[in-house]
């Protein structure tokens, strides 16, 4: 027998439990939206997977052949202090089209331009160590991409399938202006062609 002790009344049925207390407020900082908790949930067959993954680009690799160059590595001697060659290189002079240099700092930055043209010299890269050692030179801001050469020295061949070393970094940092080498040599307390 149970005893109410609100009426003091007897009664064979206990009282029914007392409701739950109410929730707690919802913390919106933690709500998740329908999206996120789909994603969440998804399986991985549910997002992008390309067919096969995409190759490594191995850093500072550059191809062996004749290279065009338009800035610092128009000097001799420099391109033999980079190569760690015994003896100083013979460029040719040369030119390619459609492209024009701005200023990244004061290094040369090659860019593409219709119809534009720059001078420079052509050296031929024969080995697979001083084709990376010019792309470490050249920093990643460099890429070296085909081009057509055409010699200015009127010996054969006159003109030339080989690779330039084009800027690739942020186009941002580019300022107008022109490289001129001998003024670059003498800041760098060298003189051209100097070993």
């Amino acid at each position: 027998m149970y005893t109410d002790p609100d009426t003091n009344c007897a009664s064979s049925a206990p009282p029914p439990p007392p409701p739950p207390p109410p929730p707690p407020p919802e913390n919106s900082s933690r709500k998740l939206s329908p999206f996120i908790v789909k994603l969440r949930s998804a399986p991985p067959s549910y997002f992008f997977q390309p067919e096969r993954p995409l190759p490594d680009k191995v850093p500072f690799s550059a191809p062996r052949g004749p290279y065009f160059f338009y800035g610092t590595l128009c000097d001799p001697a420099m391109l033999c202090d980079v190569l760690g060659l015994e003896n100083k290189p013979k460029l040719r002079p040369a030119s390619i089209t459609g492209y024009e240099c701005k200023l990244w700092g004061q290094y040369p930055a090659l860019l593409d331009a219709p119809e534009k043209v720059i001078h420079g010299a052509v050296w031929h890269v024969e080995t697979k160590e001083h084709a990376r050692r010019l792309a470490e030179y050249e920093t990643d801001n460099y890429e070296a991409e085909p081009c057509r050469i055409d010699y200015t020295d009127g010996n054969e061949p006159l003109e030339d399938y080989g690779y330039v070393f084009k800027f690739v970094g942020n186009v941002r940092d580019l300022s107008d202006g022109a490289f001129d080498l001998a003024i670059w040599l003498r800041r760098m307390k060298r003189v051209v062609g100097d070993a």
